[in-house]
């Protein structure tokens, strides 16, 4: 297959959404089991459930259940031919409008309105600064365009489409082109991802949600699929320009992209004192010899004698001993960098891209990255 038919069904037209990947063997003779689950007579599992190695009877067994499952809450299924050198199968998931729409209405996400927001430049002295800036950073902005901003064909004036939270009741409100344009694949995924991680198997093994599965053995993998025209971004050839955020974001998700974001944040800060640490050392470097603290330290004629540095086994020292020390301290130590800078430059950021991203109803904590 081409690249782009890897994203649909067999059809060409249903995205897939999400995939589930299981390695296939040959079934061996063995007694079947009625349940998984190592259940005692008052009904509780067994100490050595979890330890215990499922066959391929059983696996067979949870996955045909799970898949029951997937397609009783809407998702539609295809399941993909085995690859003989490799013994994997793969089973391709797409949500369907419906439960799309309705997953969305209860997740609130957001979507474009039809209503749109004008972008125009500021006059003036506010104006002509815009312009400088604009011309000094276009050198280290990245080659990919603003999708969220678009321009007036007549009028050219650039403008900003609003959102609000979907509705499926109010789709006359939204700026809804076709019911697979709606949500970016990005979004897809997610909605995919929370209805199959709380999927149940009661019968089987009495375990809830994919990664339960996947610890188990019964999947060997589950991951969506992204196209990835968007990744030109991703080389060495653009390291020094700015990270496109939105695109990390549309790609990987909230997480990531805040992560990214964090890291860029970071990362142009110890710009400036990189700068400052290398003028210091080059003036420390200059001027060492003549640094009084240095020179008494390592003037051996001095003959300064310190106290031992611990009692019954050590024994006085010469303080010129430590020369070396003393000078690499004068180079290299020049006091700790405030770091209160970062913290509020990052919290302003923060705010922006919660703004931007409409991650304004979630908590801190959800969206702070660990550093």
């Amino acid at each position: 297959r081409d690249q782009d038919q890897w994203l649909y069904f067999s059809d060409g037209k249903r995205k897939v959404d999400y995939i589930l990947c299981y390695k296939h063997k040959k079934r061996r003779a063995s007694n079947p089991r009625l349940s998984l689950a190592s259940i005692t007579s008052d009904g509780s599992l067994g100490p050595d459930n979890e330890e215990t190695k499922l066959t391929e009877e059983e696996t067979v067994l949870m996955r045909e259940e799970f898949e029951a499952q997937l397609q009783e809450a809407g998702l539609q299924i295809e399941r993909d031919k085995e690859v003989k050198s490799y013994g994997i199968r793969f089973i391709r998931l797409h949500i369907p409008w419906p439960i799309l729409s309705r997953e969305a209405e209860l997740q609130k996400i957001k979507v474009p309105v039809k209503k749109k927001c004008d972008l125009r430049k500021r006059t003036g002295i506010a104006g002509m600064w815009d312009y400088i800036l604009a011309k000094m950073s276009t050198p280290f902005q990245p080659d990919i365009p603003d999708l969220e901003i678009q321009r007036d064909r007549q009028t050219r004036i650039r403008f900003k489409k609003l959102k609000h939270t979907f509705i499926r009741d109010k789709l006359h409100l939204y700026d809804i082109k076709s019911t697979e344009t709606v949500f970016d694949n990005a979004t897809r995924s997610r909605i995919v991802a929370e209805i199959i991680s709380r999927i149940t198997c009661r019968q089987t093994c009495q375990t809830t949600g994919i990664q339960s599965l996947l610890a188990r053995g019964v999947y060997v993998s589950a991951f969506p699929l992204h196209d990835v025209s968007g990744e030109k971004w991703a080389n060495y050839g653009v390291m020094y320009k700015y990270q496109p955020v939105d695109l990390i974001r549309k790609y990987f998700g909230e997480q990531i992209g805040l992560y990214f974001a964090w890291l860029g944040v970071y990362t142009q800060l110890l710009i400036p004192p990189s700068l400052l640490g290398i003028i210091v050392f080059l003036y420390g470097i200059f001027t060492v010899e003549s640094n009084i603290p240095s020179q008494e330290t390592c003037d051996e004629k001095l003959n300064i004698t310190m106290c031992p540095l611990c009692d019954g086994v050590c024994d006085y020292w010469l303080l010129s001993s430590v020369c070396s020390l003393a000078r690499a301290t004068y180079l290299f130590d020049n006091g700790p960098l405030c770091s209160a800078c970062f913290l509020e430059h990052w919290k302003r950021r923060q705010m922006y891209l919660k703004h931007a991203w409409d991650l304004t109803n979630l908590e801190d904590d959800e969206v702070r990255p660990s550093s």
